[in-house]
């Protein structure tokens, strides 16, 4: 069935939740069937990223100009650091029927619920809270300081979990990234969103009628 369009599909989380990992083996897992939208960032540039690739790295002047200029579809100031989605990227990959996944924080996924009703939110999460710091200490790339930051971050993100419209909890890394693959697909199918379809039939069937 061809489907109206292309999805949104905004995969967040707390950080440390992996689902910066999930989202590197979706892509690979699915090679054709996912469009990664990649965010600019005012965080500095860590070892083994790529401008244009992880992110693009804007100075804050930069990305200040971004927003005056309504570049973005959203954005948000995460732990001292900003984060925005291109706005014209994203519209123009979904009226071509690709499905686009954003990957970003709490703050800016609800930015885009209001602007794409219809997108479809994702939010990951470890099996445990003390699973979760050992994660963020596992990574040896911040300080025990900036692990507790992100910690009550994520106990005040945690409040906003429900307005997700499912819940991803990375576990076993493969079976995450199934399951992210299996309710993109099932939502491809909902009613909702393929309204072209139901018309049709429901014009077709006037003659029997």
């Amino acid at each position: 069935m061809k489907h109206d369009k292309g999805m949104v599909i905004v995969l967040s989380g707390f950080s440390g939740a992996g689902k910066g990992t999930i989202m590197k083996h979706l892509m690979s897992s699915y090679p054709g069937f996912y469009h990664l939208s990649i965010s600019a960032t005012t965080r500095p540039i860590r070892t083994g990223e790529r401008d244009g690739r992880e992110y693009f790295f804007k100075s804050r002047q930069e990305f200040d100009e971004m927003i005056a200029n309504g570049e973005f579809l959203e954005y948000a100031t995460f732990n001292g650091n900003s984060y925005g989605t291109p706005k014209e990227y994203v519209t123009q990959l979904t009226r071509e029927g690709k499905d686009v996944i954003l990957e970003i924080e709490v703050q800016g996924a609800l930015q885009v619920r209001d602007i794409f009703p219809d997108a479809l939110l994702l939010f990951v999460m470890p099996p445990s809270a003390d699973e979760l710091k050992e994660r963020l200490v596992g990574r040896g790339t911040e300080s025990s300081e900036v692990i507790s930051q992100r910690l009550a971050i994520s106990a005040r993100e945690s409040a906003l979990m429900p307005r997700y419209d499912y819940l991803i909890i990375n576990d076993v890394l493969e079976e995450a990234v199934c399951e992210v693959h299996g309710i993109i697909q099932s939502e491809h199918f909902a009613t909702k969103r393929n309204k072209s379809a139901i018309a049709m039939m429901q014009s077709q069937l006037k003659a029997f009628a």
